[in-house]
Formats: structure tokens, C-alpha cells, sequence
């Protein structure tokens, strides 16, 4: 009797682990839409009447620069409100300068300076002139840019 006991136990134990399923989610990746240049960034600005997000960064480098296109950038919560309310644009410095094209790169040098951007990573609103009218440095907790940027679209 306790070697049937033990039988079944065994038997059920294993049933149990191979029709067991483990369910794996795979969840799509969040993608932007971020201009090519920065002029056509303010054209499509003028157009269509939104601010434009500057987001100055080292992408090969800067460990905060990651860690906020992560939980900021690749967030169906910042793609709404972007699709919706924002023109963007990435001024990439890469310590690889072959990651971002020679012409790009010379217009984010300028970007940098006209902006006075002294770290990484940067975010920098302007209108559809290029006027700068929101700033936000370093990396904070993600919930506090949320404020930050709704402050930027609503007073535009």
C-alpha cells in the first residue's frame, strides 16, 4: 500500500511538470518616431502645431541616457502622448561617431552649444523657431518628467 502511495505520488509529480506550461508573454516593442533632421523637425512643428523634443544623449556611453530611453522613450505611455502632442528629435553624441551620420552629428555639435546642453541626458523643448521653451537635465524618476512635459504641451 505505501509503495502505491508512493507510486502515484511520483507519477503525479511528473504528469504534473510535463503538462505544465509555463505562459510566456512577448511584448512588442515600443518604437518613435523621431526626425531625421533637426529642421525638418521644426517644419513638421510649424505644421502641425506641437512643440518639439530635443533629447541630447551618448547613446554607446551614457549609462543614464539608457536607463531613460528605457522606462521613458520605450513606453506606450510616452509613445501616446508623443504620437499625440510632440515632434522629436535625438541629438546623438556617440563616442562611435560612425553610429550617427557626419552631417547629423556636425548639426547636434550645434544643438549642443546653441542650447548650452552641458550633460547627458538632455531634454530640450522648442517651438517651431527653434526657441527654446522647456529644459530638463540629469536623470530623475520617470513619473516626474510625465508633469514636466505635460507643463511644456499645455502652455505651447
Amino acid at each position: 500500500m505505501k509503495k502505491s502511495i508512493i507510486s502515484f505520488a511520483i507519477c503525479f509529480f511528473f504528469l504534473g511538470t510535463v503538462f505544465s506550461q509555463e505562459e510566456v508573454v512577448v511584448k512588442e516593442e515600443v518604437t518613435l518616431s523621431w526626425e531625421a533632421s533637426f529642421k525638418e523637425a521644426l517644419k513638421k512643428s510649424k505644421k502641425e502645431k506641437k512643440p518639439v523634443l530635443i533629447y541630447f544623449t551618448g547613446s554607446d556611453w551614457c549609462g543614464p541616457c539608457k536607463v531613460l530611453d528605457k522606462n521613458l522613450f520605450h513606453t506606450d505611455k510616452f509613445k501616446g502622448i508623443a504620437d499625440k502632442d510632440l515632434i522629436l528629435y535625438e541629438a546623438d553624441n556617440p563616442r562611435n561617431k560612425e553610429l550617427v551620420e557626419s552631417d547629423k552629428l556636425k548639426e547636434n555639435f550645434k544643438l549642443i552649444r546653441k542650447y548650452h546642453v552641458q550633460s547627458y541626458p538632455t531634454l530640450v523643448f522648442v517651438n517651431h523657431k527653434g526657441k527654446m521653451i522647456g529644459y530638463k537635465k540629469g536623470l530623475i524618476l520617470t513619473e516626474y518628467y510625465y508633469p514636466f512635459i505635460q507643463s511644456v504641451i499645455e502652455n505651447y
